[in-house]
């Protein structure tokens, strides 16, 4: 071998190397595009808003009705046909899961899929419907000048991290196909309206498995591969890791993760009705109840749904979330026809407060989706549609409540215009309402609070329902010590009073 033919040889060595690497990278890669056609996504689209409804439905008479405990198996559970149009004339209120969705879901139909985060916080304070928990915390926070993400964060609102925003994301899973971080960036302007920490990571969690289930047949690759939107070093991630793999250890038995699950994540530490009480709205337990019906129901649409119902705590928003998640998954026509029975009649009815029904909500979104798809890089190509796939990314750390603990929740009743409570620790929160003391028209009580002798606070206290302030005031920043807290109405009137119920004291870890 000659000096100078060496030199030439390297090189070509080092060129095929290169070559052998890159293609290696190359076939090692997965592709970043999925194709389906236009009438699979349509169907997937379906399946995820009649699963949701299917499941909110089969759930409903069991909400919240086994807390701390699960629904025996040999306890029947209720289906037949027609039964959803049944609730629907009967109950209306039941289908939260799927108006609130469709609250969102109008707003971006009448304004566009840039409408800001006001838009949707106006549209959900203003609508007609009764709120609860981080919602209804919310709802008063926005009517009452506190805009998003304010109106969610823990610091004014004590349901930081229960489960609205968990219940009300499929549509941005629904709208997202293959593209988890497009869900994601949706959920940012939107569930931090009302949450905050894991009330918020559930729904990110919950439409990343949305827009998996387009490009997956394989639901323990879904639930774990969404769960790469949530950091890893959150609570939150911690618990579904700990669902995931329990399931791995107790394959054959969704009992023993059930009590696992209850030895370890039972405790809902923060919502002040749920504190030391077998009650547990903490988005964090009851999306691993979702998981769990999801990894124990592989596929099977009844034991998906029987499981996470069976589970107890949010018994019809749970199976709800999973009868979504795996009725994009199968696609509306693989719904086993036992459960499209329980649909029939109620397909062109409107959900209540809303103009929307199922059959409208299906092409609405499917409308919606074909636009988010094109704005990601995707598009239409004849009858198919060319999906571009996102890798799931971790959203941002947050943690509400953060390194605080309750310490005390004591029975407090007062009724009248003057509130005193004293109480030792670093927060509190006082539970109470406006009242009327006897059939008069609506009225808003305005009082000041006082901590240690400062005024901190000027309250509104409605007595309609739908705009109430379920906490009459909280703070948990307190330097520890013992504490004196006076609530003085300031427009007193002989028809109306404050009425307390309870109060919970916090202390930092």
């Amino acid at each position: 071998m000659s000096i100078t033919t060496f030199p030439l040889m390297k090189t070509r060595v080092i060129l095929l190397m290169a070559y052998l690497l890159g293609s290696l990278a190359l076939t090692a890669q997965p592709s970043n595009t999925s194709t389906l056609s236009k009438k699979t996504l349509q169907d997937k689209i379906k399946g995820g808003w009649a699963g949701q409804t299917i499941g909110v439905t089969f759930g409903g008479p069991y909400e919240f009705r086994f807390n701390g405990t699960y629904i025996q198996d040999y306890q029947p559970l209720e289906w037949h046909k027609g039964y959803v149009k049944e609730v629907m004339d009967s109950f209306p209120g039941l289908y939260d899961d799927l108006y609130m969705d469709l609250t969102f879901v109008d707003v971006m139909e009448r304004h566009g899929l840039d409408a800001p985060a006001d838009s949707f916080a106006q549209a959900f304070a203003h609508a007609g419907y009764v709120l609860w928990h981080a919602n209804q915390a919310a709802r008063y926070n926005i009517l009452n000048g506190l805009r998003p993400p304010a109106s969610g964060h823990w610091q004014h609102n004590m349901h930081a991290d229960c489960i609205d925003y968990q219940i009300e994301a499929d549509y941005a899973g629904l709208m997202s196909p293959g593209m988890p971080n497009a869900a994601s960036q949706i959920s940012h302007k939107i569930g931090h309206i009302m949450n905050y920490g894991n009330g918020w990571y559930g729904g990110v969690y919950v439409g990343a498995m949305y827009s998996l289930a387009f490009v997956s047949n394989d639901m323990q690759r879904i639930v774990r591969d969404a769960l790469r939107v949530i950091p890893a070093h959150t609570q939150f991630h911690r618990c579904m890791t700990d669902v995931i793999r329990w399931h791995q250890q107790f394959p054959d038995d969704w009992h023993r993760t059930w009590f696992e699950l209850q030895k370890k994540w039972s405790s809902d530490i923060s919502c002040p009705s749920a504190v030391f009480d077998p009650l547990n709205i903490d988005a964090t337990i009851n999306c691993a109840y979702v998981i769990m019906g999801l990894l124990y129901g592989n596929g099977d649409y009844a034991k998906t749904l029987e499981i996470s119902t069976r589970a107890g705590q949010d018994a019809d928003c749970n199976p709800s979330t999973a009868g979504g998640i795996l009725g994009t998954m199968l696609g509306y026509d693989k719904i086993p026809q036992k459960w499209k029975d329980g649909l029939a009649g109620s397909e062109d009815i409107n959900f209540k407060y809303t103009s929307i029904s199922l059959n409208k909500a299906y092409d609405i979104s499917y409308r919606h989706a074909l636009e988010n798809i094109k704005r990601h890089g995707g598009r239409e190509q004849g009858d198919k549609v060319v999906l571009p796939l996102q890798i799931p990314e971790p959203v941002a750390f947050e943690e509400s409540f953060p390194g605080l603990l309750p310490i005390h929740k004591k029975e407090f009743y007062v009724n009248g215009n003057d509130i005193s409570l004293s109480f030792e620790g670093n927060g509190f929160v006082l539970s109470g309402h406006a009242a009327k003391k006897r059939e008069v028209a609506d009225h808003v009580i305005i009082a000041t609070v006082s901590i240690d002798g400062q005024v901190t606070d000027t309250i509104r206290m409605p007595t309609n329902y739908l705009v109430r302030k379920d906490e009459i005031c909280h703070r948990l920043d307190l330097p520890a010590g013992k504490h004196l807290i006076k609530v003085q109405v300031i427009n007193p009137h002989p028809d109306y009073e404050l009425r307390t119920g309870y109060y919970v004291t916090f202390r930092r870890k």
